[in-house]
């Protein structure tokens, strides 16, 4: 009894250490496949419309100051994971641009996801610009450019806050990079997108 008892004993032990190294091990990161990222959506959930005023304007309600509409911005990415073995997601950077030339927003979001094995997940992101805040950054950023277009900065507000969330005015993800974690490694893949 103790002859066959021991081999099949040593045997289930070896079967049993096997699929704990196997389900334990790392990834094989020779045969990994970066995932596949795409823009599935983006839209404007809520519009005000455009409007500005100055700090010398008294308002009907509330304190006076440079303020303008909100535009807040939501983007729906789907992630492709065709990786036998699930990844993270531990960020997501990109920047936003109207017309494809002016930069108004840089999105950084540091939540974590976990993408299944063969599977695609999505991720929502949701940033806001006010007037004003696209108003300094182009006139900080995007100056040279307004000049060689010849167009004036308050033009340009109102022909996004109006274009933008009907996508007669162009926006672009650009300079994106989503941060894949994959047992101790590291992995960045780049990513833009134009719409519409």
């Amino acid at each position: 009894m103790k002859k066959i008892l021991l081999p099949v004993l040593t045997v289930t032990l070896l079967f049993f250490a096997a699929c704990a190294s196997v389900q334990t091990g790392q990834p094989d990161m020779s045969k990994f496949v970066a995932p596949t990222i795409k823009l599935e959506m983006f839209e404007v959930p809520q519009y005000d419309g455009y409007w500005f005023y100055g700090k010398d304007v008294k308002p009907t309600k509330g304190d006076p100051g440079d303020r303008g509409a909100p535009l807040p911005m939501s983007f729906l990415f789907s992630v492709k994971n065709d990786n036998p073995y699930p990844i993270t997601l531990e960020g997501i950077t990109f920047t936003v641009a109207f017309d494809k030339d002016f930069d108004v927003v840089t999105v950084n979001n540091q939540d974590t996801y976990q993408i299944p094995a063969n599977s695609v997940d999505q991720v929502r992101l949701v940033t806001m610009i006010t007037v004003q805040s696209a108003r300094l950054s182009l006139l900080a950023t995007g100056g040279f450019k307004l000049k060689a277009k010849n167009m004036d900065a308050w033009a340009a507000l109102e022909k996004w806050w109006k274009g933008v969330p009907d996508l007669s005015v162009p926006v672009s993800v650009k300079e994106g990079a989503f941060t894949f974690k994959v047992g101790k490694e590291t992995k960045v893949v780049p990513f833009k997108a134009d719409l519409p």
